[in-house]
This record gives C-alpha cells, structure tokens and sequence, in this order.
C-alpha cells in the first residue's frame, strides 16, 4: 500500500507541475498577442 501511495502522490505532483508551466507560458502567449493588438489599434487610432 506505501509504494502504491508513493507512485499515486508523484503522478499527482507530476501533472501539477506541467499544468502550471503550460498555463504560465499561455498566459504569457496570450498576453504578448493581447499587447500587439493594443499597440496596432492605437496606431490606427492616431
């Protein structure tokens, strides 16, 4: 049951870990976009 246990809880760690790099470089993907519009939309304002 120990090793059992053991493998579930690195799995879990695991998974945890790469969602929260996966959604740190979509956020940064996605804000980066979200910035270039900005800046396209305030050229054509002007």
């Amino acid at each position: 049951m120990d090793e059992q246990l053991r493998i579930i809880l690195i799995i879990i760690v695991s998974v945890s870990i790469f969602g929260l790099v996966t959604f740190v470089f979509v956020r940064n993907y996605i804000k980066n976009i979200i910035n270039q519009l900005v800046k396209e939309d305030k050229k054509k304002s002007k």
